[in-house]
């Protein structure tokens, strides 16, 4: 099981980079949610994975900011032509 978290966490890291390539390089506002949002899910698991002594009232305020950044994100791709 720790292989596929481990794997999970590296599929996280590369949409992170990716999103921010869209944001910085293609200047697409909705790459710097896509960013934020999978740097928060990474957070969330890599202090679960390794059980970093990080609050859970805290987690769940990563959690629910990464859950709107790629909320918005979804929205302006949406709203994109």
């Amino acid at each position: 099981m720790d292989a596929l978290q481990n794997i999970s966490i590296l599929l996280e890291l590369a949409v992170t980079l990716l999103g921010l390539l869209i944001w910085l390089q293609k200047k697409k506002s909705y790459g710097a949610f896509i960013f934020l949002t999978f740097l928060l899910y990474m957070v969330y698991d890599i202090s679960r994975h390794w059980a970093l002594a990080i609050p859970e009232a805290l987690l769940r305020i990563v959690f629910a900011v990464a859950s709107l950044s790629i909320l918005i994100a979804v929205w302006k791709l949406y709203k994109t032509d």
